[in-house]
């Protein structure tokens, strides 16, 4: 493996030995405490025009399989590691993780010290990266193409073109099978999952798709995402999400999609110092007390100042940082989080959320 570098935005360099596509790599780089999935990662588009540095020191270890990727291609820029394990006569015939990243042209950084690298981000802040080969690198230029770089309104990039119907191939009981609207801000397949398990029929739609056109065809409910980049990016769905809002159609949102209905409903948003990435975040139900261990992948957060509460209730709190991470709406049916329920990876101790929604769908009924 070559020799290459990964310079921060800071002028902070990290050295170590590629892997995976052989391009320089330009992009902000975030870090996840997970300990698995990877693959996953890779492939949820709440990632794109991003580089992951995994904070779990061994990587590779299990292979890649299809099935665990949670959108058709992968969407992150780059993959950080400190140790990568080299799969040799896998039993299982699991896929390579170097092999998967040469093959979809994502470059990978290996032999880095990831600890130092999490905690310059952890202290600076996020902050746009670089990887190019050791030599020949020209410092100076790389530096004025960071300064320079941005990731402008990744969602466009990520969602579907045009609508798509996925039933459910689960066998319910009659009157208890529901037709969803998914609106696409860059949609894990495990949200798709989660909804087809308590038996919903679900149709994608663009991100950008008029309330109009989804209500004419009388959805049960709706489902915004998550997704990638600044939820402002998104101002032109803000009054469609209103108007879904005050249709009276069962709502829930996740993750950028919570982001958009406190910013459709009047609250602000702000981007975190370093966000929230892992599969270790605690939660706290503030109705209940009840702490629920959370999947988490996101760079800003809702102003909780900003929520007003004639409109919004806040539901759930980040017990690392007292952010929000739950809202609901009292005189509507709806209701959003910040973490992801499916996991997809991680915990799915707030899998419930899904039997919630197929609640208020039954009652609004």
């Amino acid at each position: 493996m070559r020799k290459a570098v990964l310079l921060l935005q800071d002028g902070t360099v990290f050295e170590g030995a590629r892997f995976g596509a052989g391009r320089d790599a330009l992009c902000e780089m975030v870090f996840n405490t997970g300990l698995t999935g990877y693959h996953e990662l890779l492939t949820d588009a709440s990632y794109a025009g991003q580089g992951i540095v995994m904070a779990s020191p061994i990587m590779g270890n299990y292979g890649i399989f299809p099935e665990q990727a949670e959108s058709w291609r992968p969407w992150a820029e780059a993959l950080v590691v400190r140790d990568l394990t080299l799969l040799e006569n896998d039993a299982r015939k699991a896929g390579a993780l170097e092999h998967y990243l040469l093959e979809n042209d994502i470059p990978g950084l290996a032999g880095v010290d990831t600890r130092g690298l999490i905690l310059r981000l952890r202290a600076s802040g996020t902050m746009n990266g670089m990887i190019a080969d050791a030599e020949g690198f020209d410092r100076a230029d790389a530096l004025s193409r960071l300064a320079a770089h941005t990731n402008p309104h990744p969602v466009a990039r990520v969602s579907c073109r045009e609508s798509s119907f996925h039933p459910a191939e689960v066998n319910v009981p009659d009157g208890q099978r529901y037709r969803v609207a998914l609106i696409d801000l860059g949609h894990k397949r495990g949200i798709l999952r989660s909804l087809h398990a308590s038996g919903c029929d679900v149709t994608v739609y663009p991100w950008d798709t008029p309330a109009a056109d989804i209500l004419a065809v009388h959805p049960d409910g709706v489902v915004l995402s998550n997704g990638p980049g600044d939820p402002k990016d998104c101002a032109p769905a803000l009054p469609h999400i209103r108007t879904l809002m005050d249709s009276g159609v069962p709502l829930f949102a996740i993750c950028l999609g919570h982001q958009l209905v406190a910013l459709a409903s009047g609250a602000d948003t702000y981007k975190l110092k370093f966000g929230h990435r892992g599969c270790n975040h605690p939660v706290r139900e503030l109705a209940t007390g009840r702490v629920a261990i959370t999947s988490q992948n996101h760079g800003y957060a809702v102003d909780a100042a900003s929520v007003d509460p004639r409109t919004a209730v806040i539901t759930h709190v980040n017990l690392n940082d007292g952010t929000v991470e739950g809202l609901a709406y009292p005189d509507r049916p709806v209701f959003t989080v910040q973490y992801h329920p499916e996991g997809s990876p991680g915990p799915r101790d707030s899998a419930f959320l899904f039997d919630r929604f197929h609640r208020l769908m039954a009652e609004a009924g």
